[in-house]
């Protein structure tokens, strides 16, 4: 599939987006002043909860809106010539779990909702797991060749072992 100019601004919004979510993530726990990352010049923002906590919900938004937009693309324009390849769907299910125990938890902290304190431990330690999962399967699928998230239909290699530079 020849790449049109969106695609890579998409990707690169993506991977942003993922990253400084699982900063931002990473500084809701007091690792970053605990072990004095947050000492270095320019990470002080880091031990600061409740920036961190804002920049999260902010960056989840933007994700959100960015698979929505994906999505819509998806069922608009692709559904025809392509299919999820087995790594766009495994990366596909875990980032649905990722959102949907990032909701629950975002639901807990609204005003008068309370979860038990083991529900509130599982649904954390799940979408702490999930996210860890999702950065060791694109590292899997990185590191076997299997970048690509979808593949033309009737071409079962995938795009990724036909595709000539410039192309996705």
């Amino acid at each position: 599939m020849k790449a049109d100019p969106g695609f890579r601004v998409h990707s690169f919004f993506y991977k942003l987006l993922v990253g400084f979510l699982a900063l931002t993530g990473l500084a809701q726990m007091p690792i970053f002043k605990r072990y004095y990352i947050s000492d270095v010049p320019g990470l002080g923002w880091l031990a600061d909860y409740y920036l961190t906590h804002k920049l999260h919900y902010a960056l989840a938004a933007g994700l959100l809106f960015l698979m929505a937009f994906m999505t819509a693309r998806w069922f608009r324009q692709w559904a025809g010539s392509f299919r999820l390849s087995v790594s766009g769907l495994v990366r596909l299910c875990i980032l649905a779990g990722v959102v949907i125990t990032g909701a629950l938890r975002m639901y807990k902290n609204q005003p008068g909702v309370s979860y038990s304190p083991e529900a509130t431990m599982i649904i954390d330690w799940t979408h702490l797991g999930l996210v860890i999962l999702l950065g060791l399967a694109a590292l899997v699928f990185m590191f076997f060749g299997r970048k690509s998230y979808a593949v033309a239909v009737g071409n079962e290699q995938g795009p990724a072992s036909t595709r000539k530079k410039g192309e996705v």
